[in-house]
């Protein structure tokens, strides 16, 4: 743990659905500008809420199911799955504070 997850079409139940803790997840490309600007904040949220939560990432171009399931219309989506559903929707890229902020009613 610590580390940013790989998500896929293949893992993604697995890792995020059936999780025992809550899960970060960054729909992001290799295109998108804005979503460099989160990465390493994905990065820094995974190293200090290590134990607490999972933080992975989906590339959208590489796995269109999962972002389709979810309707990823932009870049970059991160979504906070709480037990298999849904928690929070944060679209575009925002400022950790931000992202702190709705993850911890959840934690």
């Amino acid at each position: 743990m610590g580390t940013l997850l790989e998500l896929t079409d293949a893992n993604f139940d697995q890792e995020v659905l059936k999780s025992d803790v809550p899960v970060l997840v960054d729909f992001w490309a290799v295109w998108c500008g804005p979503c460099k600007m989160v990465a390493p904040i994905m990065e820094e949220i995974a190293k200090e809420y290590e134990g607490k939560i999972k933080v992975g990432k989906v590339d959208v171009d590489n796995n269109r199911q999962t972002a389709t399931n979810y309707s990823i219309r932009s870049i970059p989506t991160i979504i906070l799955y709480k037990n298999g559903e849904v928690a929070e929707v944060m679209v575009g890229a925002a400022p950790k504070t931000q992202i702190i902020s709705k993850i911890s009613t959840h934690l």
